[in-house]
């Protein structure tokens, strides 16, 4: 039984001395988990310590950054205002540009409308008047315009040309009616026959187009305000009027053509009389040597020495004189009864018409200069400058070559007998030289009437700047 109680004892006893160390051990093992987490508490405290320092210097760091560039902060600011604005004065010019364009087609409706009683709007915004008829003379055109104004009579005599369609009545009258719509047709009749006759007595090359616009507007503007009336100018009436204007202005245009044909076969009816008067001169200049040779050789056959060798030198000067008068009379002759012979020309004016300006025409003269001479008479401020004189069997063929090489170089679109183009003169030599035509070019302007002028006007001008007294004569 003691034995027993002791074994027991000393159980407790182990097993108190094993929890003992057991929790002696866990003891230690705490310790050094808190001494080590006490060390790693500093570390995290020194490390937080660092930061804080680091985070006081970089806010400090920032503070000074603020204050340096808080300008810049400000113009950020301003910038992002101003982009504000752009954005709304954007909206603003889409507004404005949208507005426009509608404003614009209005102006342009309104503008269109105002041309047509417009003299100084361009031709070229109204377009090009296209003729409708094509009659050989005027005369045929007159014949034309009386028809037409045969039968607008008829029309009106017809009562077809203004007319109503509804009977009225005036104070239980039809008499009373028909009376004041006879009145109003005839009022209306007036009104669109005055419109479209100063239409008509107006009309001229560059406002046909416009004139026609003129009786169509008066003609809806008219019949408009006769709707409560229930008065019609008729649409077979108002084609007469258009008619009758195209017809007017095409007479005109075609006597003005007529004109300009009649000047040029003028121009030709002198040119031929030129040939022919210098036919006959050239031929009274060889019968003139011809006599005078024959009147030396009589008076040779009876002279003998020194007086024979005088009139011999003289008989073989009047041999070559009447050998030169005689190649003379042939060429008259030949240039008289052929209608082709004769000289193409190129010539200048920088004084009237600037740099590379050039006239190609052609004459048939035996002296052609008197026709460049006659084209620098008091109609031009300067003498032209004769380029090239080109003499060919066929004058006409080799100047409408040369025309129709340099067709978009005309300076007048409408007359093709203003032969001026405006043109760099090797391209007209070189064209002339592919036609294996011979020709001389002298490619220098002289100019010296209008360069005289010009060092005449300088100096001038520079005696006055300097105000100095010049002679009269300058």
């Amino acid at each position: 039984m003691l034995s027993a109680q002791f074994e027991l004892q000393i159980l407790v006893i182990v097993v108190i001395t094993l929890l003992v160390i057991f929790l002696y051990s866990k003891l230690n093992k705490s310790q050094n988990n808190l001494k080590e987490i006490t060390q790693d508490k500093l570390k995290l405290q020194t490390q937080l310590l660092n930061e804080t320092n680091k985070n006081k210097d970089i806010i400090t760091e920032l503070s000074e950054f603020k204050d340096k560039f808080s300008d810049v902060f400000d113009r950020e600011s301003c910038i992002n205002d101003l982009d504000i604005e752009i954005e709304n004065k954007k909206n603003e010019i889409t507004l404005i540009k949208s507005s426009y364009r509608d404003k614009k087609t209005i102006f342009e409706k309104l503008k269109k409308e105002a041309a047509i009683y417009d003299e100084t709007i361009e031709l070229a915004e109204l377009g090009f008047y296209k003729p409708s008829f094509n009659f050989e003379h005027s005369e045929k055109y007159k014949d034309e315009i009386t028809k037409n104004k045969g039968r607008q009579k008829q029309l009106v005599n017809d009562k077809k040309a203004v007319f109503c369609t509804t009977e009225w009545s005036v104070e239980g009258s039809k008499a009373k009616g028909r009376t004041m719509i006879n009145k109003n047709i005839k009022m209306t009749a007036r009104a669109f026959n005055n419109e479209c006759d100063s239409a008509i007595a107006k009309v001229k090359w560059n406002n046909a187009t416009r004139m026609i616009e003129r009786i169509n507007k008066a003609f809806k503007a008219i019949n408009q305000l006769n709707t409560s009336n229930v008065i019609i100018i008729s649409n077979i009436y108002l084609e007469l009027k258009i008619e009758e204007l195209k017809l007017t202005h095409e007479y005109h245009e075609r006597k003005q053509q007529e004109k300009e044909d009649q000047a040029e076969i003028r121009e030709r009816i002198r040119e031929e009389a030129k040939l022919e008067k210098e036919l006959a001169e050239a031929a009274k200049e060889e019968g003139k040597y011809q006599s005078l040779l024959e009147k030396a050789k009589k008076q040779a056959e009876k002279s003998t020495g020194e007086k024979l060798s005088k009139l011999e030198e003289h008989i073989a000067k009047l041999t070559s004189d009447l050998e030169t008068a005689h190649s003379k009379t042939e060429r008259a002759k030949s240039m008289a009864e052929q209608t082709k012979v004769g000289h193409v020309y190129v010539i200048s004016n920088i004084g009237s018409f600037g740099q590379d300006v050039y006239k190609i025409g052609m004459t048939r003269r035996l002296e052609p200069l008197d026709r460049v001479k006659e084209l620098g008479d008091a109609s031009v401020p300067f003498r032209f400058d004769v380029h090239a004189m080109i003499y060919t069997e066929n004058a006409p063929e080799l100047e409408k070559a040369l025309h129709t090489e340099f067709e978009e170089r005309r300076l007048n679109l409408v007359n093709n007998r203003k032969e001026f183009f405006n043109i760099n003169l090797k391209e007209i030599e070189r064209v002339v030289k592919e036609k294996n035509v011979e020709a001389e070019f002298y490619l220098t302007a002289e100019a010296r009437e209008y360069q005289e002028s010009k060092a005449i006007r300088e100096q001038k001008n520079e005696i006055k700047e300097n105000n100095i007294e010049y002679p009269e004569y300058i």
